[in-house]
């Protein structure tokens, strides 16, 4: 008996150990239970379970004031819409002052999501996303608590969830652990600065439309040049803005 209850001791400590180790993911949001949403299925849903991440969620309204809860008010200066209130916003963001991580807020006006910020959030331990609402947040929030605004695209959404969970799986599926192959990822489109080159798969003819020879010629050095030319091609011809930083960079480092 006491040998099996020193076993179970340790089986407990080294998945706690494990989930403090784990990527810490904080929301900010009036709406928690978005979350986690599409990310608990799939590989993103078995890493939270393996605890290689893990959800922690803060209800906004929680840190209203007054009676009727008010998380919002009209904007100074007058305006069409409602502000998020500073002092709620902040409280809430002062009760996981010790969440690991930078602290973010998505915006149309910030900094664009790309891989290389995904590539640098997934090398630390974790991010606060707060997820705004309405016109959107004071200003004296954001200058205060120095938060990073962060946008997804150019469009609008209804809040900030659906921007955080973007983020939340780009960052997932680079963390150890989640992905078989490290090789699967560091193909992909963005991470060598294009975009990626087509795939084929079984049958080799389909709908009178054969896959490319040189796939199936087994040659691993002419494969990777046709790739490579591929996805040349393509950046060039659908991002020409990537295509001149790809460019820039390739001088850059010759």
């Amino acid at each position: 008996m006491m040998a099996l209850m020193v076993m179970i001791k340790k089986r407990l400590t080294a998945k706690k150990d494990k989930a403090e180790m784990a990527w810490q993911a904080t929301i900010l949001s009036l709406f928690p239970d978005m979350f986690p949403g599409p990310l608990g299925l799939s590989l993103a849903g078995r890493a939270l379970e393996q605890d290689i991440w893990n959800l922690h969620k803060v209800q906004i309204r929680n840190f209203a004031t007054d009676k009727h809860h008010m998380v919002d008010d009209t904007p100074l200066g007058g305006g069409a819409g409602m502000v998020l209130k500073p002092n709620v916003v902040s409280d809430a963001l002062s009760s996981v002052a010790d969440a690991p991580g930078p602290r973010i807020y998505f915006s149309p006006r910030g900094r664009l999501l790309d891989q290389k910020l995904v590539r640098e959030l997934a090398a630390g331990p974790g991010a606060v996303m707060v997820c705004g609402r309405y016109e959107g947040l004071d200003q004296r929030v954001i200058d205060h608590h120095q938060l990073m605004e962060v946008s997804v695209g150019d469009y609008i959404l209804a809040g900030g969830e659906l921007a955080a969970l973007v983020t939340l799986d780009a960052v997932i599926r680079l963390l150890d652990g989640v992905m078989g192959k490290t090789i699967s990822h560091e193909d992909e489109s963005f991470e060598t600065g294009l975009l990626e080159y087509p795939h084929y798969t079984q049958p080799r003819l389909w709908q009178g439309l054969a896959a490319p020879d040189v796939l199936l010629s087994g040659h691993h050095k002419h494969i990777a040049d046709w790739r490579q030319k591929q996805a040349e091609e393509i950046t060039k011809t659908r991002r020409p803005d990537l295509w001149q930083k790809y460019l820039q960079n390739r001088d850059d480092k010759d």
